[in-house]
């Protein structure tokens, strides 16, 4: 579990670690005992941590709620590219890798591997892409990422 983290949401999934470096936003998914509920485990006194705590508890509440946070993030020319077709995913909808590999031409397994190194999850919901047949990886196969895609998925009324 990530311990630099400067707020900490807890989830029924797990919990969701946010952080601000250098004017860098940063958003971890984490596997670990979930809460239950949606509720802040720490707080930060940064205002922009402070806002993407807010939006995304709204998000975990509703998942049609609109994230108003800077999605700037460094990568790649290619992994921009990537989570520009992958932010554009609308809510309720997936895409499979090989989708986004021809949207962006590429190779799916590429696509795996920006998606693999996106710092916005939720914000750059790459829980939206999926294999042709069934999920297909999530979270760089750290446990029970498949288990917070199902939720993430199931939460914004994707059918599995």
């Amino acid at each position: 579990m990530t311990t630099d983290n400067d707020a900490l949401i807890g989830t029924p999934f797990g919990a969701v670690a946010i952080t601000s470096s250098n004017g860098q936003l940063a958003i971890e998914l984490l596997a670990v005992q979930p809460s239950g509920t949606i509720s802040m485990a720490k707080e930060s006194d940064n205002p922009v941590v402070q806002s993407a705590c807010r939006q995304v508890m709204l998000y975990l509440q509703n998942p049609t709620a609109a994230f108003d946070l800077p999605t700037a993030q460094q990568g790649t020319d290619f992994q921009q590219r990537v989570w520009q077709a992958i932010a554009a995913i609308p809510l309720g909808q997936t895409r499979t890798y090989t989708e986004l590999a021809a949207q962006v031409g590429s190779g799916p397994r590429a696509v795996a591997n920006a998606c693999g190194a996106n710092s916005l999850p939720l914000l750059v919901p790459c829980h939206r892409v999926v294999a042709r047949n069934g999920l297909g990886g999530f979270m760089q196969g750290r446990q029970n990422g498949l288990l917070i895609k199902q939720w993430l998925l199931r939460h914004e009324s994707v059918e599995l």
